[in-house]
């Protein structure tokens, strides 16, 4: 059984909202216009990485493309984190929850434009807890509420806290899903601050890496102030995870060895 294998990954229930000021409900959040074009995605790859069953941790490391990906949402916070990520000009992935979809209604429309959707379960229940068919009901029931929202296909699963197996796997696979982990934990959902998120996120920012965010975390939200404008300082830029399994697929081989597939040789010398 795997839980949880990125670097400081953990099966733990994600941490009480570190937020940053006291937002009021989301009655008082007004939607923002709609942005110029939807982001056009790739997904060659996509029909060639399904059929392996592998989850994957990073892409290759080629380019000069990362992918900032946010689960849980959308939430209080998704209007902040999209008008960051436009402002920048930086694209991501929203792992949504289907609940949150239904408490938040128009948002998946707005995330779209600038971003790729991945399915994080109806109900964000830990798999691993619930038989095959309670498993496969949380994935579809999302799946098909993301594609009713946004009127196109979903690719991408993440599964919440990590939690899978292989069972799991062969429910993703069979859902016409890939499973996407992680590189990096911004360990936002784990009590971070902003300082500690910028710490752990910019520690592993290289080509290829998928970094773990959450949309709901206000500390998210204040540190991409500073990521955002970091990426650029390093040559680097965020887009979708689909465009990113695009530009810069990842191995056969690199998928068999998981989160040891993403280690850089600076990694390998500092573990000795």
């Amino acid at each position: 059984m795997t839980r949880v294998a990125p670097a400081t990954a953990s099966a733990l229930l994600a941490a009480a909202l570190a937020g940053c000021g006291g937002h009021s409900p989301r009655a008082t959040v007004s939607p923002p216009p709609p942005l110029a074009r939807p982001v056009h995605l790739s997904t060659g790859e996509i029909a060639r990485l399904i059929p392996l069953g592998l989850p994957i941790y990073c892409a290759g490391r080629r380019g000069n493309e990362v992918a900032f990906t946010f689960d849980d949402g959308p939430g209080v916070y998704t209007h902040l984190a999209l008008k960051k990520l436009t402002a920048a000009g930086e694209r991501a992935t929203f792992f949504v929850v289907g609940k949150s979809i239904d408490a938040w209604p128009g948002w998946v429309q707005r995330e779209i434009r600038i971003a790729a959707l991945g399915d994080h379960t109806y109900t964000h229940p830990d798999l691993l807890g619930l038989t095959p068919a309670g498993a496969r009901s949380e994935i579809a029931r999302a799946k098909r509420r993301i594609e009713q929202q946004s009127g196109g296909p979903v690719y991408l699963f993440r599964p919440p806290y990590g939690a899978r197996d292989k069972a799991i796997d062969g429910i993703v696979r069979s859902l016409g899903l890939l499973d996407i982990m992680w590189t990096v934990d911004s360990a936002d959902s784990l009590g971070a601050n902003w300082l500690g998120i910028i710490h752990n996120v910019e520690a592993g920012l290289h080509p290829g890496a998928i970094i773990l965010m959450h949309e709901n975390r206000g500390q998210t939200i204040r540190a991409l102030t500073t990521l955002l404008p970091y990426l650029k300082r390093r040559h680097l830029r965020s887009v979708s995870v689909l465009q990113l399994l695009a530009d810069d697929p990842p191995s056969a081989p690199q998928l068999r060895r998981g989160p040891e597939g993403c280690a850089t040789e600076a990694d390998r010398r500092y573990s000795g």
